[in-house]
């Protein structure tokens, strides 16, 4: 019997495989990726964490790739708020440019806010205080940037991204075909990210997109059979710990045939009408599904919001208290 990974026994730091990096922030994923082997070879950021986080983000890269080494470019898989809170800050800092698909750029160019989340779906606390999660756009004005249309990953040559719509309109993924490492964000996750206590807890299993914020179930099906085709060997996500192997292939293979019920809610505000996107961004949305939520559920979503933002205020007290990386480069070999 395989011993899945959990918060417990993982680092929120750790090296996924040579070249890349993840790091978990509370519950969100974002991804440190070098191209080649050089030491001080370029690098790039994909995704950019919750709100709050650039500092934290900021001493990481430092710690991986040292003081005054900033990235050639921040990627995005999408733009929802747990994947974009440290964005602005950090791409102004770094005066570096966002790549994200064409129908994401309206989410990062202040023209058009996300559909609205369905707390009705997924039954647990995280889903349960959706309605409370930012929706608005970031406007990045001219650091925006299209993905190239041919889908090559600008500074990482041996990647390619993929249109993995379902999730939000634009949402990619990255994949790298030499050692089959793929960087899924949301279009599928490895923990049930609906729930407030796996949300917790990191307990891997393979799992759909987080429904809460899914609007567009048939495209989200079609992608995770995409991905899964791909048979990756590794797959990095926006939450959960990254899997390998046979039991993420055959896990994303269950999924991919068995998603309309292992995955799809049997009601909801997008299951039997999805939200409309083009390039200047929603176009319409379904009316709200009628709440059936009991009120513990309810209950426990306000109680996992307090919880994350006693969490969130531990850490920044923490940061304070030990203050920045301050040690030699010969001291961060161990993450490297």
């Amino acid at each position: 019997m395989t011993n899945h990974a959990t918060r417990a026994t993982t680092p929120s730091l750790q090296a996924v495989v040579p070249g890349v990096w993840g790091l978990r922030n509370v519950f969100a994923n974002l991804y440190y990726v070098r191209e080649g082997t050089a030491p001080n070879g370029l690098w790039v950021l994909i995704d950019a964490g919750l709100p709050g986080s650039a500092d934290r983000l900021r001493r990481t890269a430092e710690a991986l790739f040292g003081h005054g080494n900033k990235p050639a470019a921040i990627l995005l898989t999408h733009g929802h708020f747990d994947h974009v809170g440290a964005l602005k800050t950090l791409a102004e800092e770094w005066d570096v440019p966002v790549y994200a698909h064409t129908l994401e750029l309206p989410y990062i160019t202040g023209r058009s806010s996300y559909p609205p989340p369905d707390p009705t779906v997924g039954g647990g606390a995280m889903a349960a205080m959706s309605f409370l999660y930012p929706k608005k756009p970031l406007d990045l004005g001219s650091r925006a940037l299209a993905l190239p249309a041919d889908g090559t990953v600008p500074f990482l040559p041996g990647w390619r991204w993929i249109h993995t719509p379902g999730h939000t309109a634009g949402h990619v993924s990255f994949f790298r075909d030499a050692d089959r490492t793929l960087i899924a964000g949301d279009a599928f996750t490895t923990v049930r990210a609906e729930s407030g206590w796996y949300t917790f807890t990191q307990e891997q299993e393979v799992h759909g997109p987080p429904a809460y914020f899914t609007p567009d179930w048939q495209q989200a099906r079609q992608s995770v059979r995409l991905l899964a085709a791909l048979e990756p060997r590794v797959a990095a996500t926006g939450h959960g710990i990254p899997m390998h192997g046979e039991t993420l292939q055959q896990g994303l293979r269950d999924m991919a045939q068995h998603f309309d019920e292992q995955v799809i809610p049997a009601r909801g505000r997008y299951v039997n009408e999805p939200a409309l996107a083009n390039e200047t961004g929603v176009v319409s949305v379904p009316p709200p599904a009628a709440s059936r939520l009991p009120w513990w559920v309810v209950g426990a979503g306000m109680a996992g919001a307090v919880a994350f933002l006693v969490f969130n205020r531990r850490q920044k007290k923490q940061r304070r208290t030990y203050g920045r990386y301050t040690g030699p480069r010969s001291d961060r070999a161990h993450i490297l």
